[in-house]
């Protein structure tokens, strides 16, 4: 299944910006979220995932201390609030359900989907300098 994300828009440097992504049909919570974006000539990232079970959450590096995952179970929704935004965080960004996550101990170390899983309606980020 495919979710959907927007939220994106154009905004500068050292702005914020929070994306959504929201599934009809379905419970959110049901499942590990997470996001994933993709600058243009770049390959695709995961950014940000939240466990269904432990509410355990990963960042990728480049945005430790300037991203946050967090859901609203009520609004069937999962949210990525996004801080001190720069030039490189430029991309399009996705969310989805259906992932691969690689754990140690009780942590989340990295998270993956399949090379063929369909993507939903992306959101476009744009950073100016």
């Amino acid at each position: 299944f495919q979710l959907q994300a927007c939220g994106g828009g154009l905004v500068q440097s050292g702005g914020s910006l929070r994306l959504s992504c929201a599934a009809s049909g379905f419970p959110l919570d049901y499942y590990a979220i997470g996001w994933f974006r993709q600058a243009p000539g770049k390959e695709r990232e995961g950014v940000a995932c939240i466990d269904n079970i432990s509410g355990s959450t990963y960042y990728t590096d480049s945005v430790k201390g300037r991203f946050t995952i967090s859901r609203d179970k009520a609004k069937n929704t999962v949210y990525l609030q996004m801080n001190n935004l720069k030039p490189e965080d430029t991309a399009v960004y996705h969310c989805a359900a259906d992932l691969d996550i690689n754990w140690s101990d009780s942590s989340i170390i990295n998270f993956t989907r399949a090379p063929d899983a369909a993507w939903g309606q992306g959101t476009l980020v744009t950073v100016s300098s």
